[in-house]
């Protein structure tokens, strides 16, 4: 076996699959799947081939032929704890595709079933989250940004709700026999009350950024190519489109500075709060929380981060996770490009003090396993949700912007728009950009100590922290917090949220219990409708025994399961007194069926560490 991906079973010998065809009856009574999956390899194969496959049950499979035959097929005895169950089956000479009939999991890693009470439109509602290696768990594939697929998607769901779906909506129609090749039988893919939704996806997507949802979905129009979509009802979307009114002129800055913009649609969809993530990347329907709308247009950064992946990490795309940076790095620099033209200088700078803060503070975290600190660590066994982190983020970042202050930006954006144009539509590892860059920008090596970025760990010596008046004004009232001065109402008289998140996220943390409480009589930071201000709050809050906070970390914790608030305060009451585990104990287990499984992995973990 040639493995490609420490978190695959892909055989790097054998051709991969590359277009699915996908037929999924959704069972909101079971929170399952019942599915069929015609998978077409890119060459020809005979014998034994591997797929990624966590918890599914897999039921037939079969050779695509007017008469199909039986394939054998066999599912590892016990899983992988990280990567889940390899399905092998043995296919008959010359095989280019072939059909698998199978089903989801009530517990399947990628997916949360919410029930008709837990939504605002009192519908049943689903969601997947693929990142990093959770398509698996909903059909059988090659769960490896290596390879690349385009594929079909149909979902048949009761009529009164809608889907939708990381690729072109197609139709909305009434079910036909012929669409389900043996997901389930024609009398219930056909029963009365169901509707199928229809997509096709043309372009070639790493399995990760399969996505789909489905419930009670209303949209609003934001532009020619821009829809805001959410569960919710008016309020909801019209409070989302006021946040997002500026998407438009975003995707033309990002083209301006990228090169053109390959997805056809910018559409974004508005989750519930249980959504883990900020935002979630996918081509042609990004994913995003809730807690984004902070009725400031605030949110249209986390905006400005997911359009970015357009062209870096779903353009050009991370082999493994062992090159992440790939991704976010890029994507991390490119937001901040678009950022600093839509919102000024100062804004983006802003932003990258942000980063800088979370840097350092991720030095921290992995102080006992600097590997995680590296832009390209060793991560075979390791489940990359278990070690997500602002490094590849900030780190990546800091690389790229290093290579821009050595060559200049007008080199550095001929080199950028020639990386893209170059590389789009593939996957790529950090060492074949490596090369192009070392090819492009002759004698790099010799001005930047290229391996002390990628394989040193902790935060290289030309790595450099923003330069900008506001920055350091916030960083100065910051350290005046230690002798008791708190800012006064005019030197806030014009923060926005995000600079609160940059004056509390560099206060020192062994402050006194009346510091915190006399900083929040003042300025109401616990009770911010910006979440991002509310948790570096609650945090700072947590080690100095301020119980009189607890009622409003509980309330988060019970009304949020975005994983950037998850860990803070999880692990801050973790790692105080008993009182406090037991109040984290308990939130959890009276919380835990809210949360996203990965979410609640996650959470899982951290109480676990510091029982």
């Amino acid at each position: 076996m040639a493995p490609v991906d420490p978190h695959s079973y892909t055989d790097g010998a054998h051709p991969v699959v590359s277009r699915a065809a996908l037929a999924f009856y959704l069972d909101f009574a079971a929170s399952t799947i019942h599915a069929s999956a015609l998978l077409t390899l890119s060459a020809p194969h005979s014998g034994d081939l591997l797929l990624d496959t966590r918890a599914l049950t897999v039921h037939s499979a079969s050779t695509d032929a007017d008469t199909p035959e039986p394939i054998p097929f066999s599912l590892a005895a016990a899983p992988d704890p990280v990567l889940g169950t390899a399905l092998t089956l043995t296919l008959p000479p010359d095989t280019v595709s072939f059909r698998l009939t199978f089903s989801t999991s009530p517990a399947a890693s990628a997916l949360q079933w919410l029930a008709p009470p837990q939504t605002a439109s009192a519908q049943p509602f689903v969601f997947s989250q693929c990142q990093s290696i959770h398509a698996r768990s909903i059909f059988p594939c090659h769960d490896t940004p290596a390879a690349r697929i385009t594929f079909s998607l149909l979902l048949n769901v009761p009529e009164q709700l809608s889907a939708v779906a990381s690729a072109r909506h197609v139709a909305r129609r009434d079910p036909l026999p012929s669409d389900h090749r043996g997901a389930c039988d024609d009398e219930q893919w056909c029963a009365p009350g169901r509707i199928v939704e229809e997509f096709q996806m043309e372009q070639s997507v790493p399995p990760y950024l399969f996505a789909f949802a489905a419930g009670g979905i209303g949209s609003r129009d934001l532009g020619p190519r821009t829809r805001v979509y959410a569960e919710g009802g008016d309020k909801v979307l019209d409070e989302a489109a006021r946040e997002f009114a500026g998407v438009e002129e975003m995707v033309k800055v990002g083209e301006g500075l990228f090169g053109p913009y390959e997805w056809e649609r910018f559409d974004l969809l508005v989750l519930p709060p249980s959504f883990p993530y900020g935002g979630m990347e996918n081509p042609r329907m990004v994913f995003l929380t809730p807690t984004v709308i902070k009725g400031d247009a605030a949110g249209a950064q986390v905006v400005a981060h997911e359009l970015a992946h357009s062209w870096t990490g779903n353009l050009i795309t991370n082999k493994t996770n062992e090159d992440f940076w790939l991704n976010e790095g890029f994507t991390t620099y490119a937001e901040r490009r678009i950022v600093e033209v839509v919102q000024g200088e100062e804004r983006a700078a802003l932003n990258m003090g942000i980063g800088w803060r979370g840097l350092n503070r991720m030095m921290e975290r992995f102080k006992d396993n600097m590997e995680f600190t590296k832009l390209k660590p060793k991560m075979a066994g390791i489940d990359p949700d278990d070690v997500y982190s602002e490094v590849p983020y900030e780190k990546g970042f800091q690389f790229l912007w290093r290579i821009e202050r050595e060559i200049g930006r007008p080199a550095f954006d001929e080199f950028l728009k020639k990386y893209i144009a170059t590389f789009k539509f593939q996957s790529i590892d950090t060492e074949t950009f490596l090369e192009f860059l070392k090819t492009n920008v002759p004698g790099i090596e010799n001005q930047i100590d290229l391996n002390l970025w990628v394989e040193g760990t902790g935060i290289p010596p030309d790595a450099m922290e923003p330069d900008s008046a506001t920055y350091k004004k916030i960083c100065s009232l910051a350290a005046e917090f230690k002798s008791g001065k708190l800012p006064s109402e005019d030197e806030v008289a014009n923060w926005s949220g995000q600079e609160w998140e940059l004056y509390l996220e560099n206060l020192p943390t062994d402050v006194e219990a009346s510091q915190v409480t006399a900083l929040d009589e003042r300025y109401k930071l616990s009770e911010s409708r910006d979440y991002e201000v509310k948790v570096a709050f609650l945090q700072l809050a947590i080690p100095t025994g301020c119980k009189c906070y607890f009622n409003e970390v509980e309330k988060c914790l019970k009304q949020v399961g975005r994983m950037k608030y998850l860990r803070p305060l999880y692990s801050s009451l973790a790692k105080c007194s008993s009182e406090e585990k037991m109040l984290a104990q308990r939130i959890f287990s009276e919380a835990q069926e809210f949360y996203h499984p990965i979410a609640r992995s996650v959470a899982e973990a951290i109480l676990s560490k510091h029982s």
